[in-house]
């Protein structure tokens, strides 16, 4: 599918936007920073879009909001239902927390620190992807691991949350996915673990051995054969037996799923990531489960 221009560039974006510099390169006195109690994590798809608020003194979750959308959109689509929650939602209107966004899409490409260049950024992205003219080229530094995960945010939706909140960051979803399943499993040795983050239309890969990444990658998929092609067709290419590696699932699955039973029929050990964040949930509806949004509440902590 051809995507309309999908950055609108306003300005030349930084990973992390100062607020003192506006749109237009103004720069306005310093000030006392106040930091928030809220933090408020975002992410933004092409299928969907999620936002969490917490308030970091009581660790309770004051907002959730999940939009799935019926088809695959551009960025101009998303943009555009962005701008119709902010009308409808009061929290959103009303509140300035401090911001993380979270992309998530299949534009990135992760390589390792040593090898990595700022000045040959676009070289790390063409071969996975199409590199529009506008597009503006970041990266995430995950330190600890010696990776860096260059990405293309939608520079129209940084824009109007620049306009909305001044200062925030954003990161790309794999980034924290592969950051804390790294950490998890620094000491790891034997079997491998290979983690699925399931969402519509498609899923994140994540898969590690004696504490080392053998992959980070994405797929799209829109039928139970799709899932377990790619599951088994990436086991096999790391020579990975599926009567031996475990699979833990997160995301937009359950156990009565047909990608669940699918699995279910071809891998040996498989269980839900496990998680525990302690925030409280004051919703009269059932909370959100952890390992269903797990990026989205991991931007939290």
């Amino acid at each position: 599918m051809k995507y309309p221009d999908r950055t609108f560039r306003l300005v030349q974006w930084k990973k992390s936007i100062p607020a003192e510099i506006g749109l237009l390169g103004m720069v306005t006195p310093n000030k006392e920073k106040n930091i928030p109690n809220i933090k408020l994590s975002i992410l933004v798809s092409l299928n969907g879009l999620s936002f969490c608020a917490l308030s970091k003194k009581e660790k309770k979750i004051l907002f959730f909001k999940e939009v799935n959308f019926t088809r695959k959109l551009n960025p101009l689509e998303v943009l555009q239902q962005i701008e119709k929650l902010y009308e409808q939602e009061e929290f959103l209107k009303n509140e300035k927390p401090e911001v993380l966004v979270l992309y998530s899409n299949e534009l990135y490409s992760l390589v390792p620190k040593s090898l990595f260049s700022e000045e040959n950024a676009s070289d790390y992205l063409k071969f996975n992807t199409r590199i529009l003219e506008t597009d503006y080229i970041t990266e995430d530094h995950l330190e600890d691991a010696g990776i860096v995960n260059v990405f293309i945010p939608f520079t129209n939706i940084n824009n109007f949350f620049f306009e909305q909140y001044g200062e925030f960051e954003y990161r790309h979803c794999q980034s924290v996915l592969v950051e804390h399943f790294l950490e998890q499993n620094r000491k790891q040795e034997g079997v491998p673990r290979v983690y699925l983050n399931c969402y519509t239309r498609g899923y994140d890969l994540v898969v590690i051995r004696n504490g080392k990444l053998l992959l980070a990658n994405s797929f799209k998929c829109h039928t139970s054969e799709d899932f377990i092609y790619y599951l088994l067709f990436t086991a096999e290419q790391l020579e990975l037996d599926p009567s031996e590696f475990k699979l833990i699932l997160l995301g937009k699955i359950t156990a009565n799923s047909d990608y669940y039973q699918m699995a279910y029929t071809y891998i040996r050990n498989i269980s839900f990531l496990e998680t525990s964040f302690g925030y409280s949930f004051p919703f009269k509806e059932e909370p959100p489960k952890g390992y269903m949004h797990f990026t989205l509440f991991k931007a939290l902590s």
